[in-house]
């Protein structure tokens, strides 16, 4: 839930400074990735709930991976925002921090299942 509440502010404040058209009148071509740090940090949980549920081991992998995707994607993602131009870059490393934290408890719990 963490992750969800950070991505979301943090999107929130990047969307404020990257809506802006650039000087040729082209858009800052980071603020897809705001929106994609949500829409990634959100289809988290539904996963980890999947998994949980789901009693045949192949489609738990799946779900499994899915959620491996996921978390990458969202590592990546948050990368790329650092090299914005925006001052809510400096809170990216919080939810990478975050989503470190997130992959050892993963771990962990996987091995539960």
């Amino acid at each position: 839930m963490d992750i969800i509440v950070l991505s979301r502010s943090i999107s929130t404040y990047l969307n404020q400074d990257l809506s802006y058209l650039n000087a040729d009148g082209s858009e800052d071509e980071h603020i897809y990735f705001t929106g994609d740090i949500i829409q990634q940090s959100t289809n988290l949980a539904p996963q980890i709930i999947n998994a949980e549920q789901e009693r045949c081991s192949h489609k738990k992998s799946k779900h499994l991976e899915s959620l491996d995707r996921l978390t990458t994607r969202l590592y990546s993602n948050c990368r790329r925002l650092e090299k914005s131009n925006s001052n809510g870059r400096d809170y990216l490393p919080i939810l990478r921090g975050e989503l470190k934290k997130f992959r050892k408890l993963k771990r962990h719990w996987m091995m539960t299942l």
